[in-house]
C-alpha cells in the first residue's frame, strides 16, 4: 500500500520541489521571524568584500577602497605574504583536506607541530585543535564539570561559552559583569560542589574591557576553584609579547585552561584550540564531541598558522607596533572630546555615542569618508549605550589612523557629538 502511494507521488511530481503544507508552514514561520528582526532594527546586512582582507578593502558598491577599522585582523596577518606562502606550501605538501576526523586518519605531522607550538606560546603542557573556538568552547565544559560540579560564569561571556556551559550537566551560576563581590557570593554558594570552575573572557569583545584576572585568580585560590579563560580577543597581541591577558596584567600562568582562536589575530582563517595540562588535553581527545565528530583542520590553514606562531615566537614586534597605533587613536579621539570605552591598551576602541540614530548616521557618514566602521545599538548593547566599535590593526599606518581620527572629528562636530 505504502509503496504504491509513493510510486504515485513520484510519477505525479514535477522537477520542482513539492510545496507541502509543512513546507509552507516553515516558510511562513521564517518570514514572520525575519519581519520581527527587521522591525527590531537588528537585521544584519553582509557587505561583500571583493578581494583579500586587509586594512584597505574593496567593498561592493563603493568605487574606492575603504580603510577597514572593523576587523579582528589585529596583527595584520590575514594577508601577510609569508603567511599566504606558508598556506600555499602546505596545500602542495599535505593536500587540500583530510576527509577524516583526527582519530581515524585525519592527524598529520603538521597538526601535531602546530599544537606543540601553541602550547609553547602559552607556556602550557599541550594543546588540541578544533575547527573553531566555538567548537573548543562547546567541547570543554562537558568534560570539565559534571552533575556534582559548578561553573561560575561572567554574565557577559561570549555566546559560545554560554552554549558550552549549557552542554555540561554542572550547576550553572552567573556573576555580574566584572563584579568581584558577586563572584565571591557565587563561589560561596558553590562550596558544596565537588569542583568549582570560574569561566570568563579575558577581553570582552563589545566593550573592549578586561577581566580583573588578579582578583579572579585570588578568589579562585581562596575558594579552591579552577580558572578558565577565553582569549580570542587577546592572543597574539595583548601584553608585551602578545601572550594575552595574563601577561598584560603582569600575572604568570594563572589559568588552568585557555581557549582561543586562529581566526582573529593569528592569521584570521579558521580554527580554535584548548591549551592546558596534558592529561586534560588527552581526555578531550577521547571525549570532546566537536573534536571526535568534526573534520580535521585543513592543511593550508594549519600551515599558515604554523608560520604565524613562528613569527610570534621569534620576535613579536607586531604587538609593539599595534600598541603604538592604539595609543595614537585613543589619544587623538580623547583630545577631540570623544569618550572611548575599553581598556586603554586594547585595540577594541568603542566610540561611545549613546543615541542609536546618531551611531547609525555617523557610521554611514564615515563610510562616505572612506572609513569602514559599524555602529552598534540596542539590543546588541543596552538602550542608550550605542557606539561605533573601532578595531585597530598593527598593519594600519600612522597616516591611516590619523585619517580615521580626523574623519571622526569632522563628522562628530557636524552631528553635535563634540
Amino acid at each position: 500500500m505504502l509503496s504504491r502511494h509513493l510510486l504515485r507521488l513520484s510519477s505525479s511530481s514535477s522537477s520542482s520541489s513539492v510545496h507541502t503544507a509543512s513546507h509552507k508552514e516553515l516558510v511562513d514561520f521564517c518570514k514572520g521571524e525575519l519581519a520581527v528582526i527587521q522591525e527590531a532594527g537588528t537585521f544584519k546586512q553582509e557587505r561583500v568584500i571583493e578581494g583579500p582582507q586587509g586594512v584597505e578593502v574593496k567593498v561592493a558598491g563603493f568605487a574606492m577602497p575603504l580603510l577597514n577599522f572593523c576587523a579582528n585582523n589585529y596583527l595584520g596577518l590575514s594577508s601577510h605574504p609569508e603567511v599566504i606562502a606558508a598556506g600555499k606550501r602546505a596545500l602542495d605538501t599535505h593536500g587540500a583536506g583530510l576527509s577524516s576526523v583526527r582519530f581515524i586518519c585525519g592527524t598529520q605531522d603538521i597538526h601535531k607541530e602546530l599544537e606543540a607550538k601553541i602550547a609553547r606560546f602559552h607556556g602550557r603542557e599541550d594543546a588540541i585543535l578544533y575547527a573553531a573556538c566555538f567548537d573548543a568552547n562547546a567541547g570543554i565544559f562537558e568534560q570539565l564539570a559534571g552533575p556534582e560540579d559548578a561553573i561560575i560564569s561572567d554574565e557577559l561571556n561570549h555566546a559560545s561559552i554560554i552554549d558550552g556551559v549549557r552542554l555540561s550537566k554542572a550547576k550553572r551560576l552567573r556573576y555580574k559583569h566584572l563584579d568581584m563581590d558577586d563572584l565571591e557570593k557565587q563561589l560561596k554558594e558553590a562550596q558544596g560542589a565537588r569542583r568549582r570552575v570560574i569561566a570568563t573572557d579575558g577581553v570582552f569583545s563589545m566593550d573592549g574591557d578586561v577581566a580583573p584576572l588578579r582578583e579572579i585568580s585570588w578568589l579562585a585560590d581562596k575558594y579552591k576553584a579552577l580558572l578558565f579563560i577565553d582569549e580570542c580577543h587577546a592572543t597574539g597581541f595583548f601584553g608585551k609579547t602578545g601572550r594575552g591577558t595574563e601577561e598584560e596584567l603582569g600575572l604568570g600562568a594563572k589559568a588552568e585552561l585557555i581557549n582561543s582562536t586562529l581566526g582573529k589575530a593569528l592569521g584570521g582563517a579558521m580554527g580554535g584550540y584548548t591549551t592546558g595540562p596534558k592529561e586534560f588535553i588527552d581526555l578531550l581527545r577521547q571525549r570532546a564531541r566537536p573534536y571526535l565528530f568534526s573534520n580535521s583542520l585543513a592543511p593550508p590553514v594549519v600551515g599558515q598558522s604554523i608560520k604565524v606562531m613562528d613569527l610570534l615566537l621569534e620576535d613579536n614586534t607586531f604587538a609593539r607596533t599595534l600598541a603604538a597605533k592604539v595609543a595614537q587613536f585613543r589619544t587623538g579621539m580623547k583630545d577631540l572630546g570623544f569618550t572611548v570605552l575599553g581598556h586603554v591598551s586594547h585595540p577594541i576602541a568603542p566610540v561611545f555615542l549613546g543615541d542609536a540614530r546618531v551611531a547609525s548616521e555617523m557610521a554611514s557618514q564615515m563610510l562616505q569618508e572612506g572609513i569602514y566602521v559599524v555602529g552598534f545599538s540596542y539590543p546588541v548593547v543596552p538602550k542608550g549605550k550605542a557606539r561605533i566599535r573601532v578595531q585597530l590593526s598593527a598593519a594600519h599606518t600612522k597616516e591611516q589612523v590619523e585619517k580615521a581620527v580626523n574623519a571622526f572629528g569632522r563628522i562628530g562636530k557636524k552631528l553635535g557629538v563634540i
